[in-house]
């Protein structure tokens, strides 16, 4: 739906591995994530200076639920600057990469992996934004072509 044409940006997680290999990336300089450093939190952040250093550019950041909450108060920045990223929240309660290392290598002994988050569209709304809750491909279409 991009057409290619946008500037990505990941978190640490899994959504940064689905994103890398799902997109398909054709520019230099469209995929920006913190590749192997592991630092959860540089996502908003980095699409916040992504949209300033790319006026006109759409710019579409890819997050998780762990990830998303680390510098969540960034959304400030992004509303008070009126900067036009698009973000998606992939909700499942877990830090799910730190999950999934600890299934495949710590014989699922889990530890501080699973979390709580706020309703992330309302929390958009607070900051004064437009939140969306999506539970489908379908629903994501819609709103992508709507926004």
């Amino acid at each position: 739906m991009t057409k290619e044409e946008a500037i990505v940006v990941t978190d640490v997680g899994q959504h940064q591995i689905w994103t890398a290999h799902h997109y398909t990336f054709t520019k230099l300089r469209t995929f920006l994530t913190s590749g192997g450093l592991g630092t959860m939190g540089y996502g908003l952040p980095a699409a916040i200076g992504a949209a300033v250093a790319s006026p006109g550019k759409t710019v579409i950041y890819i997050s998780g639920d762990g990830s998303f909450q680390m510098n969540v108060q960034e959304m400030m920045t992004a509303v008070t600057y009126k900067l036009p990223i698009k973000i998606a929240v992939l909700n499942n309660g877990y830090l799910g990469m730190v999950r999934q290392w600890q299934e495949l290598f710590y014989q699922k002994r889990y530890s501080a992996v699973k979390i709580t988050s706020p309703h992330f569209a309302k929390l958009a709304e607070a900051y004064g934004a437009i939140g969306y809750a999506i539970d489908s491909e379908e629903e994501a279409e819609d709103i992508i072509k709507k926004r």
